[in-house]
């Protein structure tokens, strides 16, 4: 028989209407054992996380009646211990991560985890790796924190909310050595909340301002971004291959950049989406009004 449901009693079922203390099974609203423990409890457990369900076994006897069991000795015990691990990440590989290693060092990370990858990737192996340690250790009794130089190594916005609720379920604290964020917090803390959320605010701002900046530049007729690498031959192309319905992408990848320095290279999709939108603007102000 599976073992799996003594490493989900160990914790606390964090589901207001059900509550179980640990040690005893999930409940259902109507007083019974549940078939199946519910998925915000099982979930604390790491090796459990990504379970689609976990079944209450048999000797638990789910449908019957709910009755209190004794908790584990060891559940809702002081932890033992306090682990410290570090995290660096560099956006692109010619960026270094000394700096960011050595003061994770020197705040006591005994081990850090690292990796140059963007902050739009979806997936970062590392910290994936060291979040789930975080928790295998926390589960094992030892107190935790995940130390990073500053929270923008982490994410912005709705990145960094996510990666601190997913912390906060495994009871793993945060640290940040520097910037906005600076000091250790509680990720189920209001403001820890909040200042994530001005910082993915702080993303938006910027994106905003650099497309005002750009629309101001082609009103005055500065070349922006990919504008230099077509010409009118490639706005014919891409007119053509506009009325066979093929994609931006497609087109892309049918175009040759013939001039400057990206020769020989395609154009962005962003690029032949460009050139429709002021092929298309340009053609409706030429046209005679009424």
């Amino acid at each position: 028989m599976s073992d799996d449901f003594k490493r989900v009693e160990s914790h606390d079922c964090p589901l207001s209407t059900c509550a179980a203390p640990a040690g005893s099974p999930c409940r259902t609203g109507k007083g019974k054992v549940v078939i199946q423990y519910h998925t915000a409890r099982f979930r604390l457990v790491p090796q459990l996380s990504k379970a689609l369900n976990v079944p209450t076994p048999a000797v638990r006897k789910p449908g019957s009646a709910w009755a209190e069991l004794p908790r584990p000795r060891n559940a809702g015990a002081e932890p033992v211990g306090h682990a410290r691990l570090g995290y660096a990440r560099a956006s692109t590989a010619r960026q270094p991560l000394d700096s960011q290693l050595d003061s994770l060092a020197e705040a006591g990370a005994t081990r850090i985890f690292s990796e140059k990858i963007s902050t739009r990737a979806t997936q970062r192996p590392e910290l994936d790796k060291a979040v789930a340690l975080a928790g295998e250790l926390r589960a094992s009794g030892v107190r935790v924190t995940l130390v990073v130089h500053e929270h923008k190594r982490l994410g912005r916005g709705i990145e960094l909310a996510t990666l601190a609720e997913e912390l906060k379920v495994s009871d793993v604290g945060l640290e940040f050595l520097t910037g906005e964020l600076q000091g250790s917090h509680d990720p189920s803390g209001a403001v820890f909340t909040v200042l994530a959320a001005l910082s993915g605010m702080e993303r938006e701002y910027i994106r905003d301002r650099t497309l005002e900046g750009h629309e101001t530049a082609r009103k005055r007729g500065k070349t922006i971004g990919g504008a230099g690498v077509t010409d009118d031959s490639m706005l014919s192309m891409v007119l053509h291959l506009r009325e066979q319905e093929m994609g931006l992408r497609d087109i892309a990848a049918r175009l040759v950049i013939t001039t400057g320095k990206k020769k020989g290279q395609h154009p962005s999709p962003a690029t032949v989406m460009r050139m429709l939108r002021e092929h298309d603007e340009h053609t409706t102000t030429m046209e005679p009004t009424c």
